[in-house]
């Protein structure tokens, strides 16, 4: 009798536990959908949401949860069912094994030749391992966003304007490779970096198309040059062609009046 007292007194205190993480789970969502609602992070956080601890648990494809006991890692709950010990256990994290899509915002970076330009990104990663991405670092996406910014600025400081437009497929290969070596201890795998815009001073902009102007006359005067030249030599070739014939017309000519005096004689 006494242990059934003790039974149901756990299970009513385990019961007002549930119903406390519910009430606060409803005002956490509802102000973090009315302070962050738009925003991109707001969604992300959303979707991230923690599950209630029960003792029957469904986890979706490509998600995996981790889970601890009495305040200690004890394993990842793989997708399908699987069962929890009241109060002993919690879902402390719940990782996205999807490829994430991340914005890099809009930094500037000074380039080899002393230009300033301001430039964005999109980066693609995914989480391989669930247990370095939730104890390896505080915010995975928060930090690879910062480091793709710092390598951006370092990889940019590394070549000259002109390059930068001209190399963007190896410097988003060197992007990745460098945020592959610092990611790799929080269990993240960097799969792309690209370029979304590069924007240049006005002045370095007006200057960049008055050279683009002249290259063009440049090319257009060499081509010019070099039609005017092939003229000149199909003329040359041509009166020289001309005056070989005619010598040659009348070097036969010669020859048959010759030919024709000596029948006659």
């Amino acid at each position: 009798m006494v242990t059934l007292l003790l039974y149901i007194g756990y299970l009513t205190l385990y019961i007002i536990k549930i119903l406390k993480q519910v009430a606060k789970r409803k005002h956490s969502l509802l102000s973090t959908f009315l302070t962050l609602k738009g925003s991109s992070r707001a969604q992300q956080r959303w979707a991230s949401s923690l599950p209630m601890n029960t003792v029957v648990l469904f986890v979706p494809q490509q998600e995996a949860w981790v889970v601890e006991r009495m305040g200690r890692f004890h394993r990842i709950l793989e997708p399908g069912l699987n069962f929890l010990i009241p109060i002993l256990d919690r879902v402390k994290y719940v990782q996205s094994l999807k490829e994430i899509v991340i914005d890099v915002p809009e930094q500037s970076a000074v380039s080899l030749d002393n230009v300033t330009l301001q430039i964005d990104g999109v980066l693609y990663l995914r989480i391989l391992d669930p247990f370095k991405a939730s104890y390896g670092v505080e915010d995975p996406e928060y930090a690879v966003t910062q480091l793709a910014q710092t390598t951006m600025r370092s990889e940019l400081g590394k070549l000259t304007l002109d390059k930068v437009f001209r190399e963007r497929e190896s410097l988003n290969a060197n992007m990745v490779h460098s945020i592959n070596q610092a990611s790799d201890d929080w269990g993240i795998r960097c799969l792309r970096y690209e370029i979304k815009d590069i924007h240049v001073p006005p002045r370095v902009k007006e200057s960049m198309q008055m050279q683009v102007e002249a290259e063009r006359k440049k090319r257009a005067t060499v081509l010019e040059s070099e039609g005017t030249r092939e003229a000149a030599i199909n003329v040359a070739e041509g009166r020289k062609q001309a005056q070989i014939l005619a010598s040659e017309g009348q070097k036969a000519e010669q020859i048959n009046k010759a030919a024709g005096g000596f029948f006659f004689t």
